[in-house]
């Protein structure tokens, strides 16, 4: 039993290990943090989408397992690669090798959970119809977490570009009244909010450059709202297409927008402080509760024992 605890211990250790492998290096970040505060650019556009830190051993090793870890969970048709990659687009990663790191996870991390499985299991010394079941339970749990990391990205990504959005638009107006074209705004509007809202500027510099590598501009905003899979992205990059297409005022339509982001902002935040009462209804129940109760009754359960003691006795 202890061996199979040791083994287990060791395995969440090294997947541990890895991913922390993975993450950026610490200090990459404090160089940024210097750069900032010193005020000197970072690099140019194309230079702050690439990658600046170089791949690590892990990463290196897990590009060589994922060929062969691809095969098992491969997409079968070319709409579902496209899907996936979508959906990896939307959570932040645009690389070529994305999907094929996604997949092998999938594979590894089933592969893993199931031989600890099997360890754990057969050395305890149960049934083989249970030792089936568990195991098969769990390589399907190390099966379908990175899904659920993936959404857990997407989500809090598109939070972060929502959020983002209102004041965006209020820059984005001011410039475009100002006298800049729409192209010139949003490289501009992309600049500003580098390091206030990152990710929306990350995706509006990666527009910019589209359009300056002569892609239609429509076509480039589509690519945007795709890429970033939130509604108010789509409904803002409708609103521009229309507004060209008929000839009205961009910056009337953009101050429209950007009130309507707003409003829809405080009313989610309002909802969320209305609920925040229900959700405080468990933890007052089984945690509160009962340390009142303690407190309260205590005292007087224990005078009361000690009458049925002294009566017994």
């Amino acid at each position: 039993m202890a061996q199979v605890i040791l083994i287990g211990l060791m395995v969440a250790f090294s997947v541990a290990m890895i991913v922390y492998s993975l993450l950026p290096g610490r200090r990459q970040r404090q160089e940024k943090l210097l750069q900032r505060m010193s005020g000197r650019r970072t690099g140019d556009e194309a230079s702050g989408l690439r990658p600046a830190a170089k791949p690590s051993t892990a990463e290196k090793m897990l590009r060589k397992v994922a060929p062969l870890a691809v095969k098992p969970v491969m997409p079968k048709s070319e709409e579902e690669m496209s899907s996936l990659r979508v959906k990896l687009s939307n959570a932040g990663f645009r690389g070529e090798a994305a999907p094929a790191m996604f997949l092998a996870s999938k594979t590894v991390l089933g592969i893993v959970l199931l031989i600890v499985a099997l360890a754990f299991t057969w050395t305890s010394g149960q049934e083989m119809n249970r030792i089936l079941g568990t195991s098969a339970f769990l390589a399907g749990i190390g099966f379908m977490l990175p899904n659920l990391w993936l959404s857990m990205a997407t989500k809090q990504r598109g939070e972060k570009i929502r959020n983002g959005l209102p004041d965006s638009l209020d820059l984005m107006v001011i410039t475009v009244e100002s006298g800049l074209a729409l192209d010139a705004a949003l490289q501009r509007v992309g600049e500003e909010m580098r390091h206030v809202h990152p990710e929306l500027s990350e995706e509006m510099t990666i527009a910019t450059l589209e359009t300056q590598m002569g892609v239609p501009r429509s076509e480039a905003l589509q690519n945007l709202a795709t890429r970033t899979g939130v509604a108010e992205m789509k409904a803002l990059v409708a609103v521009i297409t229309q507004a060209e297409k008929f000839g009205t005022s961009i910056a009337k339509a953009l101050r429209n927008q950007a009130d309507s982001m707003r409003t829809k902002r405080r009313l989610k935040a309002e909802e969320r402080a209305q609920k925040t009462t229900v959700k405080l209804m468990l933890p007052l129940v089984l945690f509160i509760f009962p340390a009142i109760f303690v407190v309260l009754l205590g005292p007087a359960m224990l005078q009361i024992m000690r009458q049925f003691m002294q009566g017994r006795f």
